[in-house]
């Protein structure tokens, strides 16, 4: 079977994401555009219904734009609820403080987020064991939709088969 690939970054315009839909991506991620255009994001969903994902990058709970050089005075939960009947797929949420550390996913951050909004919640940034994933599901409340590993494959600490067996329990 086909695995799903999704792509982000510097997503601006409706001809972009038909363009990545086009050669077989099956969901773009919207960022800073998200936050700035929301005419844009409207029309992104309307457009290309199930194939929009929004990432929202947080430190200390308030979102992050322009590469994470911007750092907003919104929180991810106000804004995450403002993504709710626009029709976005699922919500990508990367605690930048901890992204790429491997010094543990955030769950109660994340968490929160799962449990304020109708949106799929995807954990981003520190996930650095199986015990993260498993930490995520065993957690109360409405359940993580998944979780993005980077870093920690690429320095070994965990082992795809291992996450997809602890996601999968």
């Amino acid at each position: 079977g086909q695995i799903p690939v999704q792509l982000g970054g510097g997503i601006r315009d409706l001809d972009t994401i038909e363009h990545y839909l086009d050669l077989g991506i099956s969901y773009v991620i919207i960022g800073t555009a998200a936050v700035k255009t929301p005419g844009f994001l409207h029309d992104a969903c309307s457009a290309f219904t199930g194939h929009v994902y929004v990432g929202l990058d947080a430190k200390d709970g308030k979102v992050a734009v322009d590469g994470w050089t911007g750092l907003s005075d919104i929180d991810a939960i106000t804004l995450g609820k403002r993504f709710e009947d626009v029709g976005v797929a699922a919500l990508i949420v990367t605690d930048i403080s901890r992204d790429g550390a491997l010094t543990g996913v955030n769950v109660e951050g994340v968490g929160e987020l799962a449990d304020a909004v109708s949106i799929p919640v995807i954990a981003s940034g520190g996930v650095a064991s199986v015990a993260d994933i498993e930490r995520l599901k065993a957690r109360k409340g409405v359940e993580v939709a998944g979780a993005i590993l980077g870093r920690s494959l690429y320095a070994g600490t965990i082992k795809p088969a291992e996450a997809l067996v602890a996601a999968a329990a």
